[in-house]
């Protein structure tokens, strides 16, 4: 059996055609089609990701060994562009909900720590005349918000790519988590509303930005620590300057680099916080393996319904298969230890190692019947 069939089963036995019709429903859309349904279109789309097919013509010509039914590359298309793209946001963060373990493990910080940043996908302006970006051409970011425990997102906005990220990162934040972004989103006034809502962050500064009345805090040195000063102090000038008093860690990075962050939590240490700015490295790495792995920047159509549709399936895929490694887990064989870009690869490839076909049927076995509403 073909891992695209095995695929599209798993899809289907946690996002079921009953849901997904009603997802459509309660969006105000009415699906008309008699074969080439919105759950069939959500299938079309994730094998896409899943195969990195090259466009509508070409992946039409795998559908059928992929285990899909054959459409004219027209009807796909056409598909696409009309199903409403909220559809598929919709049962990405579904996906999400059903696909999250509650077991968790002890943490290292006080609490969880969620990463928030975006990624941009570009083409020529005339590709995409509703979003333009810069000079010839034309894009769209996402927004995602990643749960450094899980490596999951936890939620994802789309926007046009002139949208700045900072007012986006406001509305993913959650109370429950250290937000952990770059310089982009260290605005001063969102940092004192952070500060004033109980939004706990570890934010890198602009390195101009002015650190007025230092106050060192007391603090045992490490000797082999990389954090060069820890105080508290007002951000900014004069004519720009923060309401509150807020905690500056310094720090160098592993090539050496001075690192600044603003964060609003006292009862860590110096140390902790430089190790959570470094987590932020692993949203980087979500959205270069989602890149290299999901055909992301290969934009199948033109209209909003069909470029962020074909986004979010993709993610949706990216959800179902971290899923599987992450649940999968035992004490393997040294021979089968896999790395998750490594076990991506060989499910595609249809050539996981047996103990992990085995693994993967228990879990679906359990799971199956949690996932039906």
């Amino acid at each position: 059996m073909k891992n695209s069939i095995m695929f599209t089963s798993i899809l289907q036995s946690i996002l079921t055609p009953e849901e997904v019709q009603t997802v459509a429903e309660d969006t105000g859309y009415e699906d008309k089609a008699r074969k080439f349904t919105v759950t069939r279109l959500l299938q079309y789309w994730c094998v896409s990701a899943l195969e990195q097919w090259d466009s509508y013509r070409s992946g039409v010509d795998f559908a059928a060994s992929s285990g899909l039914p054959v459409v004219h590359y027209s009807r796909f298309s056409t598909k696409a562009a009309e199903v409403p793209f909220a559809i598929f946001k919709e049962l990405f963060h579904r996906v999400i909900h059903k696909c999250s373990r509650e077991t968790r493990r002890k943490l290292t910080f006080p609490k969880e720590l969620l990463l928030i940043d975006s990624t941009t996908m570009t083409v020529g302006k005339t590709r995409l005349p509703w979003a333009p970006y810069h000079g010839e051409r034309a894009g769209i970011k996402l927004h995602v918000a990643l749960r450094a425990e899980s490596a999951q997102p936890l939620q994802v906005i789309q926007t046009l790519g002139s949208r700045h990220d900072g007012p986006v990162s406001e509305a993913l934040a959650q109370p429950d988590y250290i937000v952990v972004m770059d310089r982009a989103y260290g605005k001063l006034e969102r940092l004192d509303d952070f500060k004033t809502h109980g939004q706990s962050f570890v934010i890198r500064l602009r390195d101009n930005v002015h650190l007025e009345k230092p106050h060192a805090l007391r603090r045992l040195q490490k000797p082999d620590s990389s954090v060069i000063r820890d105080i508290t102090c007002q951000l900014g000038t004069p004519q720009c300057r923060s309401r509150q008093r807020h905690r500056v860690v310094m720090f160098r990075d592993f090539e050496g680099r001075e690192i600044r962050v603003v964060t609003d939590l006292m009862q860590v240490t110096a140390e902790h916080i430089a190790q959570m700015y470094k987590a932020r490295w692993q949203i980087e790495v979500f959205f270069r393996w989602i890149k290299q792995h999901l055909n992301i920047p290969t934009l199948f159509g033109t209209t909003e319904n069909a470029v962020y549709g074909q986004l979010f399936c993709a993610l949706i895929v990216y959800v179902l298969l971290k899923w599987l490694f992450d649940a999968a887990q035992t004490p393997w064989p040294k021979h089968a230890v896999l790395s998750f870009a490594r076990f991506s690869r060989l499910f595609l490839l249809q050539n996981l190692p047996v103990e992990w076909l085995i693994q993967i049927q228990r879990v679906l076995l359990q799971s199956t019947s949690g996932f039906i509403n």
